[in-house]
């Protein structure tokens, strides 16, 4: 992705359309963790790429550019929230699973919806894109123990709703 980046920034189109292809999914799940339905998502990705591809110049590393692109998405979410003042029922989420892939595992999907929404980003990022919690921390302008927390809460919530005990949960790594 490295030797992509340094295209981009050096004005070859398709090294940046290439960059946006390899990140498409990560962002459109991120986003609908975010916003909650379709058309807020693909508004968010297009102004995510806009400024992206205009912003190009301003990353430093290029070992960075996926943080720095979330993080540009993240922004642009939160703005597109605080525009719009409202909240998205629940129910529209369901229309995920008709707008991006999430066929390899639709029960994480459902069991996400069941989330508080302050936990529900976070393990979309750390269960599904397999951030780190130091990452998580950074893009959301939280502490690590914040993140640890609300990764433990949730995973408590999880488990009153599927009935599962502490003794019979498996958990990616402990957070604790």
């Amino acid at each position: 992705m490295e030797k992509l980046v340094k295209k981009a920034k050096k004005g070859d189109a398709e090294a940046f359309i290439a960059l946006m292809e390899q990140n498409r999914q990560i962002m459109i799940r991120i986003a609908f963790a975010y916003l909650g339905n379709e058309e807020d998502v693909a508004d968010a990705m297009q102004e995510t790429i806009l400024s992206a591809f205009e912003k190009l110049d301003t990353l430093r590393r290029a070992e960075y550019f996926r943080t720095w692109l979330i993080r540009i998405l993240i922004n642009q979410c939160i703005a597109m929230r605080r525009h719009r003042s409202r909240t998205v029922p629940m129910n529209e989420a369901e229309e995920a699973s008709q707008f991006y892939d999430f066929s390899t595992d639709l029960e994480f999907n459902d069991l996400l919806k069941t989330l508080p929404e302050d936990s529900r980003l976070i393990f979309q990022m750390y269960y599904g894109e397999q951030f780190s919690i130091g990452e998580i921390a950074q893009l959301l302008h939280m502490k690590e123990n914040t993140v640890k927390s609300k990764i433990h809460r949730g995973r408590e919530h999880l488990r009153s709703q599927m009935g599962v005990g502490k003794e019979n949960s498996h958990d990616k790594q402990s957070v604790d």
